[in-house]
């Protein structure tokens, strides 16, 4: 048993260094659930045997697979839509009429939270709103960027859609199965990548930025990176949206606070 700890803290510790994901002790049975698969998936003994498949260097399907685990996110449509809704009412004017509508959904999962602000937004301005907006979501797991990028998902992540919106922009493409419509695909982009690893390669700013449910997996140190390095990519007077659970407000963050989770790029 101390040489399966002895595993599962040099998991930890690369977790950390790799990607920023902090894992104290009161999550190690959280992350030895989510590693639980990894094991079966690779046909090793012990969380030992995995740190040595880490430690090699030479198994990238192990390290993939490692960030993917620990990285897992409960995710579904429409989750914590209060806070898109205030973002929509307090830049109502500015998504009305900017020729092109810029928005990052950092830690995107698989898609989930890009494709409802999409959603909201054709609901609120009409579907000529699609063709000015770019919506680009990122995340570190590879397999979760493909499925984003697949645009199918299973009726649970669903639940929480209305059944008017399930029907207009979904259809059903197998058992309990659905494919969101090509026009909210269309303004959608996914791309793998590794959110403390600052600065962010974009050469253009955004208007909104969302970074929900991802910091808490991070220490105080690469909270701050993370949030000074969203700040660099968000246009004058442009948005941060986090989740309703995580504020930056202790961060030192440059932001200003318009309301719960919801911050503004102002700059006199």
């Amino acid at each position: 048993m101390a040489t399966d700890e002895h595993g599962l803290d040099v998991v930890r510790t690369w977790l950390s260094d790799r990607c920023g994901m902090s894992f104290p002790d009161h999550k190690r049975d959280l992350l030895r659930q989510r590693l639980a698969r990894v094991l079966r998936s690779f046909a090793l003994r012990d969380m030992n045997s995995l740190a040595q498949q880490l430690k090699s260097g030479n198994n990238q399907d192990v390290q993939l697979a490692i960030m993917s685990a620990a990285s897992i996110n409960h995710t579904f449509f429409f989750r914590e839509t209060e806070v898109m809704e205030k973002f929509i009412a307090q830049a109502e004017g500015a998504l009305a009429t900017r020729n092109e509508i810029r928005i990052w959904s950092a830690a995107c999962s698989s898609g989930d939270e890009a494709y409802t602000l999409a959603i909201m937004l054709a609901e609120r301005f009409g579907p000529s709103i699609l063709k000015r907006l770019n919506i680009l979501g990122t995340d570190i797991s590879g397999p979760v960027v493909e499925r984003a990028e697949l645009g199918v998902f299973h009726s649970r992540q669903l639940s929480s859609l209305p059944p008017a919106l399930r029907t207009k922009y979904f259809t059903p493409t197998g058992i309990s199965q659905f494919r969101i419509s090509q026009q909210i695909r269309s303004c959608c982009t996914f791309r793998r990548m590794n959110l403390t690893a600052t600065p962010y390669p974009f050469n253009n700013e955004f208007f909104g930025v969302m970074c929900r449910n991802i910091l808490y997996y991070f220490d105080h140190k690469d909270q701050v990176q993370t949030v000074n390095a969203i700040y660099q990519k968000v246009e004058r007077g442009g948005y941060l949206m986090t989740s309703v659970t995580e504020s930056v407000r202790n961060l030192g963050t440059k932001f200003t606070p318009i309301d719960a989770s919801l911050y503004q790029k102002v700059v006199t």
